[in-house]
Parts: C-alpha cells; structure tokens; sequence
C-alpha cells in the first residue's frame, strides 16, 4: 500500500475503560449523536477523505447524499484482563472491502426495526454471535465511506463464553484486539496515498502482523476520541 506520509495522533491518553464508564459517554451522547457532539470538529469522518484533486476532478467529500444505511457490531468482550474488540478478516473476493478487517455488521434491511437490529442480524449471520448474549450500550456517529455507505457503529458487551461460527463466504478470520490498545493514540496512524488523480488520507492501526485501516480504523479513532474526552 502505497503512502506519501504518516503522522500519529497525539491526544490524551484514555484513563477509564470500564464497561460503566462506556456507557455513560454513550448514554450522553444520544440516539443519533454527531462528531460535534463529542467536541470533534476536525478529524476524519470517511474511509478515505480527498484532500486535493487532479485539474478537472471533482474532490470527493463525506456526505450523506445518496448514501445506503448500514449497521456494524462494535462487540466489546469481557475478558479478565479488560475489555477486548472483536474483529473479523473478510474474505477476498468480496466486492466491498475484500480482505480487509471490519467489524460485523452490513447494510441495513426493510425488515430491520432499527440500526441495532441490522447490527445484531449482521452479526449473527457473519459470525453466528447470538443478539441475546449482546448488551447494547449506545452508537457513535455515523461514519460515511467512499462506497457511499452511512455507517451507524453499535457499541455492544458480550460476555463469555460464547461460540462463534464464520461465514465463509464473508469471513475470513475472527479475532480479539484489547481495546486499551485500540483506544492508545500512539497507535493511530495517518497514511495518504495517490489514486486515480486524488490524494487521499486514512487512519490506520497496526497490530503485531494485522493492519487495521479504512472505516474500521476511522471508527476506532473516533471511539477513542470519545473515551477519551473526561466527566
């Protein structure tokens, strides 16, 4: 993957991780929060925001014009070291984000009362997670892609044991990650990289061999932006 620069973020570091303390930053939040909500106003809010164009092209801007709603799980397991993020490795042929790693989760359908049932079904059918082990703590604003899709991110704890089962069409791989490291800024890199006569930007986290980027690394970024923030 090509990349012109890479810069990590330096804010403050993350002091309460409980399972408590989660759902209040949620719970203040709302139903339908936005960045500005979270005190954020410039920070990436797409899998990949252009930053400047070749002459004649249009730069492409997160919007949610003519955007497809979709749902995904951020299922936090409880582990006895702390809170972990469980993740998946979709496969290679997919049409949308082959082989790169993302939460559960998929677009939402006629028969999904809500995002949190599109999150839950999504993630019942990609990695067999029963909805009734998940205790749903809130959302975190939407995140748009350049696929055109209106990302809705459901927080949710799940507690062992549990089994898992992959879709193997859609699912490549199945993991855990501690979300004290996800949520560490030193982590959380910025990468640009050249493409079809635009410059574009991404975060990124690297994981011992795993690299997570894109709309999942975005969504992570902003997650720990929020946990974070203090009161």
């Amino acid at each position: 993957m090509e990349q012109s620069a890479v810069f990590r973020s330096r804010r403050n570091g993350v002091t309460d991780l409980s399972v408590a303390a989660i759902r209040a930053k949620l719970d203040a939040l709302g139903p339908s929060p936005t960045l500005s909500d979270m005190g954020i106003s410039n920070t990436l809010v797409a899998e990949a925001d252009v930053l400047s164009a070749a002459p004649g092209r249009e730069a492409w801007r997160p919007t949610l014009d003519k955007t497809r709603p979709a749902g995904v799980l951020v299922p936090l397991v409880e582990r006895d070291a702390g809170l972990n993020v469980l993740l998946t490795r979709r496969t290679d042929h997919l049409h949308h984000h082959a082989g790169q790693i993302s939460f559960p989760g998929g677009r939402k359908e006629e028969s999904d009362a809500t995002i949190e049932d599109t999150a839950l079904r999504e993630a019942h059918e990609e990695i067999g997670l029963d909805a009734r082990l998940v205790t749903v703590l809130g959302v975190l604003p939407q995140y748009v892609t350049l696929t055109r899709f209106a990302i809705t991110p459901v927080v949710g704890v799940v507690k062992p044991p549990f089994d898992l089962k992959a879709d193997p069409f859609e699912v490549a791989d199945i993991f855990e990650v501690p979300l004290a490291y996800l949520a560490d800024p030193t982590h959380h890199e910025r990468h640009f990289r050249e493409e079809d006569g635009r410059r574009r930007g991404f975060y990124a986290i690297p994981y011992g061999e795993r690299f997570i980027w894109g709309a999942t690394a975005g969504i992570l970024v902003n997650f720990a932006g929020l946990l974070a923030q203090h009161g």
